[in-house]
């Protein structure tokens, strides 16, 4: 017989600041190696090890061996929504230097919410997606105070959007396959975003805009960070397919 959930063991996992940057590092679900995430961590390779080992044991990560080689990442995107979920109730790093200032204000202009789009550039997509009818059923708006189950920084469940016709064609032309998306997850969900406190899409559908955004090179991915940044091609191929203005930062 089984107790109430222990997130106690869950929370002494992400106290410790070294596992809670090697997490932070992880959070946009790519995997790295144990040497790039001590850096990170700003510990030492033994130190990181000790961690690694940690959260592998208690299920926030796994491991994958290539070679000799062993690289580290999120076992779910449930852990990248825990991530999400503790960024918003946490008090902000204090900002020690104009590189720290900056990576931050990148994180908030766009993100990875594991794999799918965040922050500015993520709630302003979920905006153009419902007025052009791609998407129906809501208005990307939190409302902290209508009484639902939805909170910052989580999965949403409060409003039921829903993919048109006209959206599935508009998303094929842009070159979203959807026979590629597979059973094992909803194509439309939706997390209130942490940072905008709004709604951005999830679900393969938000996966998979993102992985084509990629593509594309609208977007590439930070080096060691979440952040993503714009690329000029991406600048317009936002404005033109989507309607999405975006000031170059």
């Amino acid at each position: 017989m089984h107790g109430d959930a222990d997130i106690a063991a869950i929370g002494a996992l992400v106290a410790d600041r070294g596992r809670a940057r090697i997490l932070l590092a992880l959070g946009d679900g790519r995997a790295l190696p144990a040497t790039v995430l001590a850096d990170e961590a700003g510990v030492a390779a033994s130190t990181a090890s000790a961690h690694l080992s940690r959260l592998v044991k208690g299920g926030l990560l796994t491991v994958e061996r290539q070679g000799r080689h062993r690289y580290f990442r999120l076992a779910g995107p449930e852990v990248g929504e825990l991530i999400e979920s503790l960024a918003r109730i946490s008090p902000p790093a204090p900002v020690r230097s104009l590189k720290q200032g900056s990576k931050a204000h990148a994180v908030r202009f766009a993100r990875t919410c594991y794999d799918h789009l965040a922050g500015m550039l993520g709630t302003k997509l979920m905006d153009a997606l419902l007025e052009r009818n791609v998407l129906t059923g809501g208005d990307g708006v939190f409302d902290p105070g209508c009484g639902g189950a939805d909170r910052l920084a989580a999965p949403g469940f409060d409003v039921d959007y829903r993919l048109t016709p006209a959206g599935v064609r508009d998303l094929e032309a842009f070159g979203i396959d959807f026979d590629s998306l597979g059973p094992r997850r909803p194509v439309v969900r939706y997390c209130v975003d942490w940072s905008e406190q709004r709604h951005h899409l999830a679900g393969s559908l938000g996966a998979a805009i993102a992985e084509r955004m990629i593509e594309l090179g609208w977007v590439r991915r930070a080096e060691r960070s979440r952040a993503l940044h714009v690329s000029d091609s991406g600048y317009v191929g936002l404005r033109e397919q989507f309607g999405i203005e975006l000031s170059p930062r």
